[in-house]
């Protein structure tokens, strides 16, 4: 591994933290800064006292920010991971998608797999005591700060296809308690010599986390348990909807039919108008 674990006083955020809990999520480019939209207005009306977070990399221009900015979210910008030249070229985009590629539905273009490792630094958030991480390709239905009372390290299963996927997480939404030295342990195992990790984060966390605490699959629903798996789906329980794989806003989406009603629903947070209550939407049909 390559340079030191960064003192957090080096991150300039645009405000002081005004909670001790916050929920956090990941900005990379302007697609995700686009989903941010739609998520951060999503928690925002769940009318929680916890700040939001969002973390964002160069790779975002200040245009693509500004609209968060009504939210009065905390932005705070960082950089990639300070990890060495062999893992950054293991993990570029193009070797992680010859050596694991994804079978079960389609990554976006702009998806960069060394972009999700800045996930991890969340640790190193230590004014809160407490964080939720939320992918930006989600949205919140409901209240859910009863997930501060998790125990680190939290994480729903990575169900969307069968059940005997529970013993998998997903780290679209997790829990866990800032701390230098974690951050700091977890960048030692994550550049290990010829280390690969074929879902980047999501493969580090639950091998770091091995005894994770599982959450329920509805606070972190996977789109295509909607078509797949609809005798889970129940949409006064679920309180954060995933968009993995194909993202709402994208023009090209092969699924965008079969999934019409969610992509419906996530352009309502995004426009803020006409958001359904969403206790009365109708579940998908069973077979």
């Amino acid at each position: 591994m390559s340079g030191a674990v960064a003192n957090p006083e080096e991150f300039s955020p645009s405000s002081p933290a005004a909670a001790h809990q916050a929920f956090v999520t990941l900005v990379t480019n302007a697609d995700y800064a686009l989903g941010a939209r739609a998520l951060v207005r999503s928690i925002r009306l769940t009318r929680t006292p916890a700040d939001i977070v969002v973390l964002y990399t160069g790779g975002v221009d200040a245009a693509a920010l500004q609209p968060l900015v009504e939210f009065d979210c905390r932005l705070i910008e960082t950089e990639l991971l300070p990890l060495s030249d062999e893992f950054n070229a293991r993990h570029a985009r193009r070797n992680v998608h010859e050596k694991a590629p994804f079978t079960k539905g389609r990554k976006p273009d702009f998806h960069s797999p060394l972009d999700n490792f800045c996930k991890l630094r969340l640790w190193q958030l230590v004014e809160y005591e407490c964080c939720v991480f939320i992918d930006a390709d989600a949205i919140v239905l409901r209240n859910i700060d009863k997930l501060f009372s998790y125990p680190e390290f939290s994480a729903a299963p990575n169900v969307y296809e069968s059940l005997a996927d529970f013993h998998r997480l997903n780290s679209g939404v997790f829990v866990a308690k800032p701390s230098l030295e974690t951050f700091g342990n977890m960048l030692a195992v994550l550049d290990a010599p010829d280390a690969f990790w074929p879902r980047t984060d999501q493969t580090l966390l639950q091998s770091y986390f091995p005894d994770w605490h599982g959450l329920p699959v509805t606070m972190n629903m996977l789109q295509y348990v909607w078509f797949n798996l609809p005798e889970l789906w129940d949409w006064r329980s679920i309180g954060v909807l995933h968009y993995q794989y194909e993202k709402p806003w994208e023009k090209d989406h092969p699924r965008a039919e079969a999934l019409r009603p969610l992509i419906d629903l996530w352009f309502a947070y995004l426009a803020g108008d006409d958001i359904p209550d969403v206790a009365t939407l109708a579940n998908p049909a069973q077979s």
